[in-house]
Formats: C-alpha cells, sequence, structure tokens
C-alpha cells in the first residue's frame, strides 16, 4: 500500500508553495484579483503536483540508475499508481479551473496541462526542454489573469518565465555538474531579473488634490519600496547560491541552487505582486519562501 508521505515526495508537496504566487501576480497585474483567485491557485498547484508526478514516471528508468532513492525506483509507488496521480491531478486542475474562471480560465488552463505533459514526455531532455518549462510558468501566470486585462499581465508571465529557464537550465546539470559558462549565465539572468522587476512603475489609488492629481505622501512612497526590497531578496539568495556553482560546479551545489531558485521564487512573485499595487499580499506571497525552504529540508523540491 502506498504510503501518503511517499505520495507527497513523488509530487514534491513542500514545492507547490511557489505556484500559488504565479497566479496571484498574474491577477493583480491584470486587475482581476477577486474571489475566483483562490480557486485558480489552488488548480494551479494540482496541475504542478501532476506534472512532478508524471515526471517521475516519465523518468522511472533513468531514476532507477541515476536516483534509485526516489519514491517510483525504489519500489514505494508502482508506476501505475504515480501515472494514475498525474492524470487524476491533471483532470482535478482543470476541473477546478474551469469551475472557477470559466472558459477564459479553460483557455489558458488547457494549454497549460498539455505543456507540462509534453515537457514531462517529450521535451525535457532536449535543448528545447528549458525553454518549455518557462512557457508553462509564462502560462500559470497568464491563468491568474484569465479574468481580468490579460495584456497588463505579460510582463509578470516573461519575467517568471525567464527565471525558470534559469532553474531548468541549472536543473539539467544536477547529476553531472556543470561547466562554469552555465552559472555564470543563469546569475546574470537573475541579476538582470532583479533589476528590472520592481522597475516598472505602479498606478496607485488616492485623495486626488485641488489640480486632479494624486497625492502621494511618505506611507505611499515607502510602500513603492516594497517591490524594490522584494527583489533584492530573492537576487541576493538565489544568486549567491549560483555564485558558489560558479565557485565549485559540483553536483551537490548545482543541486542546492536548483533548490534556492525553487524556494526563492515565492520572492520574486511577491515583488511582481507589489508592483501591481497589492503590497500586502506581495509580502504575504514572498513570506511562503523561508516557509519552503524549511520544508525543503523534509521533501526535496528537485
Amino acid at each position: 500500500m502506498t504510503r501518503l508521505a511517499d505520495l507527497a515526495e513523488l509530487v514534491r508537496a513542500p514545492a507547490a508553495l511557489s505556484v500559488p504566487g504565479d497566479v496571484l501576480s498574474g491577477a493583480a497585474a491584470a486587475g482581476a484579483l477577486g474571489r475566483r483567485t483562490p480557486a485558480l491557485a489552488g488548480a494551479s498547484v494540482l496541475l504542478y503536483w501532476a506534472g512532478m508526478a508524471a515526471n517521475d514516471w516519465a523518468d522511472r528508468r533513468l531514476d532507477a540508475v541515476e536516483r534509485p532513492e526516489r519514491p517510483i525506483p525504489s519500489g514505494r509507488v508502482r508506476p501505475s499508481v504515480a501515472l494514475g496521480v498525474a492524470s487524476g491531478l491533471t483532470a482535478a486542475g482543470l476541473a477546478v479551473a474551469t469551475a472557477a474562471g470559466g472558459r477564459r480560465a479553460a483557455a489558458v488552463a488547457l494549454p497549460l496541462a498539455a505543456t507540462i505533459w509534453g515537457y514531462d514526455l517529450c521535451a525535457k531532455n532536449t535543448a528545447a526542454g528549458p525553454a518549455v518549462m518557462a512557457a508553462c510558468r509564462g502560462l500559470d501566470v497568464l491563468l491568474g489573469a484569465s479574468g481580468g486585462r490579460v495584456v497588463r499581465a505579460l510582463p509578470a508571465a516573461l519575467t517568471i518565465a525567464a527565471h525558470t529557464w534559469t532553474v531548468t537550465a541549472l536543473s539539467r546539470r544536477e547529476v553531472t555538474g556543470a561547466d562554469r559558462r552555465l552559472p555564470g549565465l543563469t546569475l546574470a539572468g537573475t541579476a538582470l531579473i532583479a533589476f528590472t522587476t520592481p522597475a516598472r512603475p505602479t498606478v496607485l489609488s488616492g485623495a486626488p488634490s485641488s489640480t486632479g492629481c494624486v497625492k502621494r505622501g511618505p506611507f505611499l512612497r515607502l510602500g513603492e519600496l516594497v517591490p524594490a526590497v522584494l527583489a533584492a531578496g530573492y537576487a541576493a539568495r538565489y544568486g549567491r547560491a549560483q555564485a558558489r556553482v560558479l565557485a565549485d560546479p559540483s553536483p551537490a551545489r548545482v543541486r542546492a541552487a536548483v533548490g534556492a531558485g525553487i524556494t526563492g521564487l515565492p520572492a520574486l512573485q511577491g515583488s511582481l505582486t507589489a508592483r501591481a499595487g497589492a503590497r500586502l499580499l506581495g509580502l504575504a506571497v514572498a513570506g511562503a519562501a523561508p516557509l519552503g525552504r524549511r520544508l525543503a529540508r523534509l521533501i526535496s523540491p528537485t
């Protein structure tokens, strides 16, 4: 009988803390934050877990050689169970997204699910792998934006996609280690992402003055620092991990950098959410980062 703990390891349960922020940042950017947003975030988590289970099912023979401790090669989860879990979670994710967001959400959720399965079954070990995974995360942001002005969420989607490219490119070297060119490239990408993320001005509401302009008091000006602070925190943690790979590109250092990229993503999502004007929500999203790091000590996010 398959234990719940083994299934949690199969789907990398704690890593799902990095997922709702996609939907929230997209919804904030598109002006679509509302009662449907939590359900869309839940659908996103279900699709993420489906992708993790499908990933291990597709890699079961390779993992038997390279990572025999994983649930399927170790015999703790049967391949048929993993495939059933992946299929069931996909169906559930699509159903929840459609119920919450109607046709507009389904129009994003279906391509998202197809891209997830396409990555796991076909693209992962090809040169297109990082780009396909980046597309998954970008679509996830647009899922949150599906109830509003989607075009406004495109910068956030591209930002999350760019970050995902760096993490996925590094993850392909978790077993063999990397040469120093790869972490140099991903580190430069991370620095660019962190620099540009808080740069877009936000439209703030407030009491108009006699000239019709919005008054910006000290509190609002201080609030505008939130996206920059969160982006800096993201860059510091993930950047340090990549810098260590530059110094020592061993498999252990690469895995640590990938883990930092996954668990540090909420800080970037929080910065994007705050940039769209939802500063308290952005801080709450970023708050998932330290919790994710603690849970990652129990169940590896990679």
